[in-house]
């Protein structure tokens, strides 16, 4: 029986509404370099970043007594804020109907390869506390009358252990942390973002950022000096022209690289069809696609076509394809072949590179493949249908369906000046995650002592993991890590920690600001940011022609050596951030390039993602009425599998390797009386893992 969801309740999921009244946290000092005035802040744990990851790492560094501060370049302005899909995915284990043990979850999590064995099993395990602290504080997690939290099942899960708060899980999570974090009176830096890291014999000793108020120096310049630092802000998202992150996300990946950090997995991100950058940047997995609309383009003319007629033989095919783009959102080479459900996104693809408007339609079903029945809800592929019908969707209409199912993924959309009940949807295919970053250990420290790395900033991911995996992933490891750091506290810094090195770092930084305000000769910021995202979306996304590569990287190359050579002009002392943002993302281009262009020389096969096109691949897709031997791509190889392609930023390059993954020791030896000890010992802490 169907239930008509109060609007309120649409709305408390939807427009939520974030806490105020955080602490502001108030500067310690202040210190006089070369004549040059720079407020200080002392703090014995920094979290960069104010996301779902970092503030669960900040509520747990207060509760076991760090003294903590996190800094944000925008409080609710991030992706867990501001992002999400029709009922964004939160991933743990524990299903109830299916059978699962934490063994087999690692398994699947870690299946596409490039992931470290040990984090999948901490990963598995840790879930189950991160999903319980998250519950106590307050998330809305849906379950039934016994108890039992509401599950389903995503993409590379073949047991069905995601759940859901709706659209907005992510803001509801930020929400909930950040409502702790004012319970536990934890101080904040807002409007600040990092600009370089500080490090003295592989030490992390602070962070330079930029506020922007700018009462103490004209720069808006500060330091903040720290015995540990975790960074949790999130991927690259200006790296693509087409993304589903909101505007002005720039991560500190480029900051890391620049700091010398290793990070490993460059070549991983995901694509998947999501609403316009220029638009509303949204996730269209679920139930958007779920309930099968009609999905065609308009050329220039104003023309309609139902090319994905094109591509598949039957209306049947079609249809059970679109459908099941809901739970294999994420494009994958190897769904292009056998007419299966990313032979859709390679449409799309084809379709705009036309310069046609792809849009779907939730008052329309799908149009009939010529000289074919036309679309029924009766010749559907069985496991298409049975989905439908155990949901009491076989309505009519695509917006019936999506009602029943999903009113919320139809009220997000009104809320942002479109209704999808009455008008079609304009989309495309996106850039929605970095599964690479910073090479980490299983505590979540980094190449830099001291330095951690959680969320997607971090390269913990994988090649494919189940969707709402990542979620799980940054709660786990802001747990991880701050237990990591409560049990090695260093000593609480003060100004005398800004030694030789450091004092240097923040000479240099002082100086190339003053060199590049009004500097006539130096590129502009526009003009770099097209010139990224460009050769990103075109020689570097989910269709990734090897040919291609090495020419982009030479491209990429000299960007960062005009960069450096000239500078870029940086016009008004606002705009201070975004000279620091655009070269760092110009540096994780080319750094990302690299690693791919290593990928492609060592035979590198299509994964994850991404396919790797190559007259001398061995697959070619196949469509009913397209000739796609263009899209020839070359087969994953096993031995890929295994490792993780390492970069290390020294002397103005790179330095590129590869390690194994490492291996996790069998959970069936540890037994309760021999590692006991370990753990009230604090053993369980010390470092195994070291950065080669």
């Amino acid at each position: 029986m169907a239930i008509d969801i109060p609007q309120g309740i649409l709305d408390a999921l939807t427009r939520v509404k974030m806490p105020g009244g955080v602490c502001i946290r108030e500067r310690d000092d202040i210190v006089e370099i070369n004549d040059f005035k720079c407020p200080v802040h002392k703090v014995e744990a920094l979290v960069l970043g104010s996301g779902a990851a970092g503030l669960r790492a900040a509520v747990e560094l207060k509760r076991e007594a760090v003294d903590v501060l996190v800094c944000s370049t925008g409080l609710f302005s991030g992706t867990s804020a501001c992002s999400g899909s029709d009922k964004q995915t939160l991933h743990t284990a524990g299903t109830s109907n299916r059978g699962d043990d934490f063994t087999k979850l690692a398994n699947d999590i870690g299946s596409g390869g490039g992931m470290d064995k040990d984090t999948a099993y901490i990963e598995a395990v840790g879930s189950i506390g991160a999903f319980a602290g998250l519950q106590y504080m307050g998330l809305p997690l849906p379950q039934d009358r016994f108890g039992a939290v509401l599950r389903y099942q995503t993409d590379h899960d073949d047991v069905g252990r995601a759940t859901s708060c709706g659209p907005r899980t992510s803001r509801l999570m930020t929400k909930v942390l950040c409502e702790e974090a004012i319970r536990l009176d934890i101080p904040f830096l807002k409007q600040t973002t990092g600009i370089r890291i500080l490090a003295d014999d592989n030490e992390v000793k602070g962070v330079i950022a930029i506020e922007r108020d700018r009462d103490t120096n004209e720069f808006g310049l500060l330091v903040i000096l720290c015995d540990k630092l975790v960074l949790a802000t999130g991927g690259p998202g200006e790296l693509y022209r087409d993304s589903v992150y909101p505007k002005h996300c720039f991560g500190s990946l480029g900051m890391a690289i620049e700091a010398g950090i290793k990070v490993c997995n460059l070549t991983e991100s995901q694509f998947g069809i999501g609403t316009r950058r220029t638009e509303f940047p949204w996730n269209l997995s679920g139930t958007y696609v779920q309930v099968i609309p009609y999905i065609y383009s308009v050329d220039e003319h104003g023309k309609e076509h139902n090319f994905l007629a094109d591509f598949y033989r039957t209306t049947r095919e079609l249809a059970s394809n679109v459908f099941r783009k809901g739970y294999q959102w994420p494009f994958h080479a190897t769904r292009m072949v056998d007419y299966k459900s990313s032979l859709v996104d390679l449409a799309i693809f084809i379709e705009s590179r036309k310069g046609h408007t792809v849009l779907m339609d939730f008052n329309r079903n799908p149009e009939a493949v010529p000289g074919d029945e036309p679309f029924s809800l009766d010749r559907l592929d069985p496991d298409v249908r049975a989905y439908l019908e155990n949901n009491d969707a076989l309505r009519e209409m695509p917006i019936d369906r999506l009602l029943r199912m999903n009113p919320l993924a139809i009220e997000l959309y009104r809320q942002h000046k479109h209704d999808i009940a009455t008008t079609p949807l304009p989309f495309n295919v996106s850039n929605q995650h970095m599964n690479g970053g910073v090479d980490v250990d299983i505590w979540a420290q980094s190449s830099l002592k001291g330095c951690y790395a959680i969320g997607e900033v971090s390269g913990t991911h994988g090649v494919t993991r189940p969707g709402g995996a990542a979620l799980n992933a940054g709660q786990v490891f802001g747990m991880r890590c701050a237990k990591h750091i409560a049990s090695c506290k260093g000593t609480f810094p003060d100004s005398s920690s800004i030694g030789d090195t450091v004092r240097k770092s923040i000479e240099n930084a002082i100086d190339e600001i003053g060199a590049n305000l009004d500097n006539e000769d130096g590129m502009q910021v526009e003009d770099i940011e097209i010139d990224v995202q460009d050769r990103m979306s075109d020689h570097a996304g989910f269709i990734c022609n090897v040919d291609e590569i090495a020419d982009a990287l030479k491209a990429a190359i000299a960007l960062n050596q005009s960069i450096r050579d000239h500078g870029m002009n940086i016009d008004a002392p606002n705009k201070i951030t975004s000279y620091f943002n655009w070269r760092h993302t110009a540096l994780s281009s080319e750094a990302v390039l690299r690693a791919l262009n290593h990928y492609a020389i060592n035979g590198g096969g299509s994964r994850g993602a991404r396919a790797m096109c190559s007259a001398n691949g061995t697959v070619v897709p196949v469509a009913r009425n397209v000739d796609l031997e263009a899209f020839r791509f070359i087969e994953e190889q096993e031995k890929d599998k295994t490792v993780k392609v390492v970069l290390e930023y020294k002397n103005d390059g790179f330095e590129i390797s590869e390690r194994s993954l490492r291996e996790m020791e069998n959970p069936r030896s540890i037994f309760f009386e021999k590692n006991w000890g370990n753990y009230l010992t604090g053993a369980i802490y010390d470092d195994d893992f070291e950065h080669k």
